[in-house]
């Protein structure tokens, strides 16, 4: 190219304009910026983890990082990695930092509001595979970054933020260790470490669970129990099981958004109650029933299934941890009497389980299971939509929903929902839904973390990650593809319930699921897959109570059905009698 010459005038010109702007950028403010330390007097090691700075307009519903979350009234989060942080070293939070719902803090309205800072924290894990990661350990609150043990936090705020200066911010505070439950006459608490667990992760890693024990478990000490498996979320004691009924004068004043009404923590009380005396009552089968602690460094469970991101944890429950459960507290400990039920996670958990573990397990009741097809991963078709955030024409594209009432109200979008996530932690660290789906169903990705389904800031979906999901964890495909072999293993032991109007468009993929058993024998055989008019998420088949009950009585849906699977599909010469009193 030619050489080319401006007239001296013009450089003149152009020097003066660049300074001219030079200064007023300089001039102009940089917004507000939060400057964060903690004392050595909480610790004097250097610390990893995510740091997370709440911004809430009043504290009427709790401290600001309790009103974190997918609704329209969350508090404002802001977050950042930090590395080797040393006590009274200053953590800056300014305008560049991401957040949710408001992107950054240059959109935040001046005004005095309520402020909470608080660290959870990372430990290093050097894996089998030699991959060193960097990830919140559970703590025994079920991978809750609000509550886990050890985590710094300051005590919530009144301050002035304005369009500029500095607002310091020092963590005082540690999360207290979380007391493990007690022993009681029908309830007993196990733990054990797992050695398929240890090997994959370089560390002691433990399974854990809950055991109700039948009523005259003691009184008959020749009797051999089946087995029930309530998959689901982290439990921290068994739930919905009370020997005392709630208190007359139980405050009733407490307010369930969900359900629209008054009181329902006594509904709750009360129903574990009469879970409670039904279970102890004279005509209620008598069998062991489990709820299992699997929390692990990306999620309250593991979804109970093999991962090449979180380890082997299918083998582990399956091979490791029932044998023991059975063998401790007298199980039959033979598939035709172990069992699967549970809703949500523990809905995927339970259909998952049967399918990849057949001989293991005499059937499955999967109520709200989270998405089981992905050509319905809630909202998105993974193998054929470009962006999982929105549906583009040439000319517009429209957000995809995340969640909605009965009414089909829509009250957050799946890019609101994974926004959120991406605040709480970088590399599918946030603990929340949408990276636990990621964390399980992915191959690794070249940085050591779970490879991306789709591109969390954009939404833009990858199709080779999209291949990987269906050839090792999408049910529906699985089913289909191994089918000649699976047919005579789950034939007549399937059974899905899902409310039409699932909050999550969990429905979506249950649909998909019925078009393919429908061609096979399963519901002439016994299984089923049945809907709820208007019913929302967590549905569990019973079209007699509304929702807000009938989600509270799994055991009592599901263990007299378990019954009759086990009168028709019990071997010759099966133990049918000892636990039959």
């Amino acid at each position: 190219m030619k050489k080319m010459y401006l007239p001296a005038r013009i450089v003149l010109w152009c020097t003066v304009c660049v300074f001219f702007l030079v200064a007023c950028n300089s001039s102009k403010s940089k917004g507000p910026q939060f400057l964060i330390t903690f004392s050595d007097s909480l610790s004097k090691d250097t610390l990893d983890g995510r740091l997370l700075l709440m911004i809430a307009q009043d504290t009427a519903k709790g401290e600001p990082r309790n009103q974190v979350g997918d609704s329209p009234g969350s508090a404002q989060i802001f977050g950042i990695d930090v590395d080797g942080w040393k006590a009274g070293e200053e953590k800056t939070i300014d305008g560049t930092v991401f957040g949710y719902p408001l992107k950054s803090l240059s959109e935040l309205t001046a005004g005095d509001y309520y402020v909470q800072v608080l660290l959870h924290k990372y430990e290093t894990f050097k894996l089998k595979d030699g991959r060193v990661l960097k990830l919140p350990m559970d703590r025994g609150e079920g991978q809750n970054w609000r509550t886990a043990p050890g985590n710094l936090y300051s005590v919530p705020a009144k301050v002035t933020i304005g369009t500029d200066g500095n607002i310091a911010v020092t963590l005082t505070k540690a999360n207290p260790v979380i007391a493990a439950p007690k022993d009681t006459k029908h309830i007993k608490h196990i733990r054990i470490q797992s050695k398929l667990l240890t090997e994959f992760w370089g560390r002691p890693m433990y399974l854990g669970a809950h055991v109700l024990l039948p009523e005259g478990f003691d009184e008959h000490p020749e009797a051999r129990y089946p087995l029930c498996i309530n998959h689901g979320h982290f439990p921290v004691d068994f739930d919905g099981f009370s020997p005392e009924p709630p208190a007359e004068d139980m405050d009733t004043s407490d307010y369930s958004d969900r359900f629209h009404i008054y009181g329902y923590k006594k509904i709750v009380a009360q129903e574990a109650h009469n879970f409670y005396k039904t279970w102890t009552g004279k005509n209620f089968p008598r069998m062991l029933i489990i709820e299992i602690q699997h929390a692990n460094p990306y999620y309250d469970d593991s979804y109970a299934v093999n991962s090449a991101n979180i380890g082997p944890y299918g083998d582990a429950i399956t091979y490791e941890l029932i044998p023991y459960i059975e063998k401790q507290f007298r199980g039959i400990g033979q598939g035709w009497a172990r069992f699967l039920y549970g809703g949500s996670t523990g809905g995927w958990e339970a259909l998952a389980a049967q399918i990849f573990y057949p001989d293991q397990y005499g059937g499955c009741f999967a109520a709200c299971p989270d998405p089981i097809d992905f050509r319905a991963y809630t909202q998105v078709n993974i193998y054929k939509d470009k962006n999982a955030y929105y549906t583009e024409g040439p000319f517009r594209k429209v957000s995809k929903p995340g969640y909605r009432n009965y009414l089909g109200h829509i009250t957050t979008t799946i890019a609101d929902m994974n926004h959120l996530e991406l605040v709480l932690g970088t590399k599918t660290r946030s603990g929340g839904q949408w990276d636990i789906w990621e964390a399980v169903y992915s191959p690794v990705g070249e940085d050591g973390y779970p490879k991306r389904i789709f591109d969390k800031m954009t939404g833009e979906i990858d199709t080779m990650v999209a291949q990987y999901w269906r050839n090792n964890y999408d049910l529906t495909y699985i089913m289909q593809r191994d089918w000649a072999v699976l047919e005579p293993k789950l034939t007549g032991k399937i059974n899905i319930y899902c409310g039409d109007m699932d909050n999550y468009y969990l429905n979506n993929a249950v649909y998909l699921a019925e078009d393919f058993l429908k061609k096979t024998k399963n519901f002439t055989e016994g299984g089923e897959v049945k809907y709820g008019d208007r019913a929302e998420h967590c549905w569990n088949g019973d079209p007699t109570l509304p929702n807000y009950l009938s989600r509270l009585h799994y055991n009592t849906m599901y263990v007299p059905k378990i019954l009759k699977l086990i009168e028709k599909n019990a071997p010759k010469g099966a133990d049918l009698k000892s636990w039959r009193y």
